[in-house]
């Protein structure tokens, strides 16, 4: 049986807590806004290193942004 992993975020949350909008938060990271609404859609898993600093620019850990769901096929 084979199994995948759907990561899930809480991106919208913590931006919405520290009231940040995505272009803010886009700029202070150096990058593209289009980036932050596919993290935040499901639709792009970010590196290890994007994860990194958008735990740190929360304040948080990267597991409190990011989890995955075990599917099994």
């Amino acid at each position: 049986m084979k199994h995948h992993f759907k990561i899930q975020n809480r991106l919208h949350v913590c931006r919405a807590e520290k009231r940040i909008t995505q272009a803010d938060l886009a700029k202070k990271l150096g990058i593209a806004r289009t980036t932050i609404v596919k993290i935040e859609k499901g639709n792009y898993n970010p590196s290890l290193e994007l994860a990194f600093k958008l735990a740190e620019f929360f304040n948080t850990s990267v597991d409190n942004i990011f989890s995955y769901k075990r599917i099994e096929k």
